[in-house]
């Protein structure tokens, strides 16, 4: 197998979530390098025993790269293991960025997003007919700025199911922006703490009470915030899918 790097989506939590094709490259793996602080170890199990591991959660980008580029230079295959689904904050634009300067080749290996998993947790349909056909995947601005237009007092306009990443710890303002944006206080809300561990904690209430909910539950990290229609009780409304008079 030519040596390569796979920037690997490596689920929400639960290692029985990996894709087959993940599992695969990770049992072939020279070199793995994993978000310790979010990657759940127990997918470094499927490695080869020649594998080198390591941690990255308290390396730099350069250090990581560096692993990375003697790999290659070794010829070993390297699976660099994200959280979740790679695409969706990921954070490796930058990472890819270093390798294109090298003319190093790469490849990305989707995976399944804590948002998916979420929802499974809460038992619904993100896009429900009738309430809502579009999903607004975002974050709060703290550390890391968001584009004006994309701040959540402006995406809360336009009332669709929302997901917010990477904001428990900022909490009172992300309802005091959903507020302002239009969101009524009795929209039904959720916060999803590690989805698919064995330690998941699921939060049902409305905007009104969901700062006091999170609060009292001491979440600050590992969760996922989600607001809007689709979270009510199962809908009454029929799809069309399953008419008799709709033509497949």
């Amino acid at each position: 197998m030519a040596a390569r790097v796979y920037f690997i989506g490596a689920g929400p939590g639960d290692p029985e979530l990996l894709t087959i094709r993940a599992k695969n490259i990770i049992k072939r793996a020279d070199v793995i390098i994993y978000a310790d602080s979010l990657v759940n170890p127990e997918v470094c199990s499927f490695a080869p025993e020649r594998a080198e591991i390591y941690k990255s959660a308290s390396l730099t980008l350069e250090e990581t790269t560096k692993i990375i580029l003697n790999a290659v230079k070794q010829g070993k295959v390297v699976a660099r293991l994200q959280s979740g689904d790679p695409s969706i904050y990921g954070a490796i634009q930058e990472q890819m960025a270093v390798l294109d300067e090298k003319g190093i080749e790469y490849e990305i290996i989707p995976g399944v997003s804590s948002l998916f998993a979420a929802a499974a947790a809460l038992k619904t349909e993100l896009t429900v007919p009738e309430l809502s056909q579009t999903v607004i995947i975002t974050r709060m601005e703290g550390k890391t700025p968001v584009p004006a237009l994309e701040n959540l007092k402006n995406l809360a306009q336009h009332q669709a199911s929302m997901a917010i990443f990477l904001s428990a710890s900022l909490i009172e303002k992300v309802v005091a922006e959903l507020l302002a944006g239009g969101y009524p206080p009795e929209t039904p809300a959720a916060v999803v703490y590690r989805a698919s561990w064995q330690d998941e904690v699921v939060l049902r209430t409305n905007l009104k009470k969901l700062v006091e909910s999170v609060k009292a539950s001491g979440i600050r990290k590992q969760a996922l915030i989600l607001v809007g229609a689709f979270l009510s009780s199962k809908k009454k409304t029929r799809s069309r899918l399953y008419n008799r008079s709709f033509e497949k």
